[in-house]
């Protein structure tokens, strides 16, 4: 007889059921697991029985057999032990083989038989619901995986208590979901003092989720203007905060089975490698790309970056998701961000300052940005000059103004937005309209249309850059409550185009 128990396996976010199954047989007593498994599956073998032992469920002296269904799909981590022991004690005729053969099961076994936390268990509640299954895992998971309501989520702590919930010894309530995490407020613009030019580039990209280029002298205020961009973006609405969690699910990153409402804010150091940035390694994990979903990466000391990862963000700027290729798989993640890049204007960082600035002025910085290719560069919306702040600007009192009120304008441009591309699920601001909807919503008036052609002309605008620029128009007039794109809004987006002198 060969029993059988269900969990998944992870393909990005992707769930796929696996089926485990288990024959007792007469001959060498002997403990086997196949069907393609890792090192850490095939060490289950280990744990379980340890973990029956603890239990006084000695196993008989056959041959035991753990079969992972389909054999060809790649099985990895910890999170299969608790099914193989659901099969084996089915096979055992501990439990009911109906019963076990009605769950999904996902969780790591201590020796003593305590259930370990496991990553995955949101996306694990999706295939569950959708395969109409309820879902077994541990206690430190439940809260997470009972976000899906349409999955019936039972969380126990140890193995004992599995045996006791399903033999009806002790029935176990349902799991509860955790907490909705409020957004965060982040730090507050009123602390920056001048730079206003920054500051509405810093709107204007948050509005329309434009990708943003801020170059200036060490110390004249890009990371401390970045990192107050949180405060200004809207909160996640459910689909969007479910879409994050499942990708920071996977990567073990939700707190107490909590949700958070706040937008990602991922600042990676430039020492980070490719499959740090992009994704990958050994079972092909997010990256920070894919960690930023619906939220800001914030890319300091941008040139310094190895080339080949800077490169390799050119695809997902475009595409919105990754696709991490493996010789035994294709990942597909989400990755819908936007990116905020800081960098100096040349090596020693002091271009613009003649007093300052080192012997290889202008090579040192055309050799430091040459370090980002003219592809790249092409894809931020918005590219400012961040000047040093002069003390007499650091005695002002702080500004009127602070991330409160501009995070209302921002809502408010969102909103519309949000508004115009309703029943268009690819498209939820204006840095995703492309083709005859850009064309329909961002055709600016006559004025608009005659300064967007000379500029187009004489400073050799691809067809990416005029595109970019009728985007960010459209979120100027946005922010202005304007039904139409006029000159202004197409002059102040052209302004934010056009090379500076650090960047050219």
């Amino acid at each position: 007889m060969v029993s059988r128990a269900y969990s998944v396996a992870f393909q990005g976010v992707e769930a796929r059921m696996v089926e485990v199954q288990c024959a007792v047989t007469p001959g060498l007593p002997a403990f086997s697991v196949v069907g393609l498994p890792d090192k850490a599956v095939s060490e289950a073998r280990d744990r379980v029985r340890t973990a029956l032992s603890s239990m006084a469920i000695a196993l008989p002296s056959k041959r035991i057999t753990i079969n992972l269904s389909p054999a060809d799909l790649p099985k990895e981590g910890s999170h299969f032990d608790l099914p193989i022991a659901l099969a084996l004690l089915a096979a055992l005729d501990i439990l009911p083989n109906d019963v076990v053969q009605n769950v999904v099961a996902l969780g790591e076994l201590s020796l003593d038989g305590s259930l370990v936390p496991v990553v995955g268990a949101l996306p694990a509640a999706m295939a569950a619901a959708q395969e109409e299954r309820s879902l077994l895992c541990p206690a430190g998971s439940g809260a997470e995986a009972a976000w899906v309501d349409a999955c019936q989520v039972i969380a126990p702590a140890t193995l004992g208590d599995v045996v006791r919930h399903y033999t009806g010894q002790a029935v176990l309530p349902p799991a509860d979901p955790g907490e909705v995490i409020p957004p965060v407020l982040g730090r507050d613009l009123r602390d920056v003092k001048g730079q206003e030019r920054a500051k509405r580039a810093l709107e204007i990209a948050a509005a329309g989720r434009h990708h943003l280029m801020l170059v200036g002298t060490p110390g004249s205020g890009k990371s401390m203007l970045a990192a107050r961009l949180p405060g200004i973006l809207p909160p996640l609405s459910a689909t969007e905060a479910l879409e994050t969690s499942m990708i920071h699910s996977l990567a073990g990153l939700l707190d107490d089975g909590g949700i958070s409402r706040s937008r990602p804010f991922r600042e990676p150091h430039h020492t980070a490698s490719m499959a740090a940035i992009i994704g990958g390694g050994r079972q092909a994990k997010p990256g920070e790309v894919s960690l930023a979903h619906n939220g800001v990466l914030f890319m300091d000391e941008f040139p310094e970056f190895a080339r080949t990862v800077l490169e390799t963000l050119r695809q997902p700027i475009e595409t919105g998701e990754v696709t991490i290729a493996r010789a035994n798989a294709h990942v597909r993640y989400r990755c819908k961000f936007m990116l905020v890049a800081a960098a100096n204007p040349c090596k020693c960082g002091y271009l613009p300052d003649p007093a300052r600035a080192c012997a290889r002025v202008p090579h040192c910085g055309e050799d430091y940005m040459g370090k980002i290719s003219g592809p790249l560069m092409d894809r931020f919306d918005l590219r400012v000059d961040v000047p040093p702040v002069s003390f007499h600007d650091l005695d002002l009192p702080p500004a009127g103004e602070g991330s409160r009120e501009v995070a209302e304008r921002v809502s408010a441009a969102r909103t519309v937005q949000q508004a115009r591309f309703a029943g268009k699920p690819d498209m939820l601001c204006n840095a995703d309209a492309e083709g005859d909807v850009l064309e329909q919503i961002a055709t600016p008036d006559t004025e608009g249309r005659d300064i967007l052609m000379r500029a187009a002309e004489r400073f050799g605008l691809s067809a990416r850059g005029y595109h970019r620029v009728l985007r960010v128009a459209r979120t100027i007039a946005d922010l202005d409550c304007s039904d139409t794109v006029r000159k202004p809004h197409v002059a102040e987006a052209i302004s934010f185009r056009l090379p500076s002198l650090a960047v050219a």
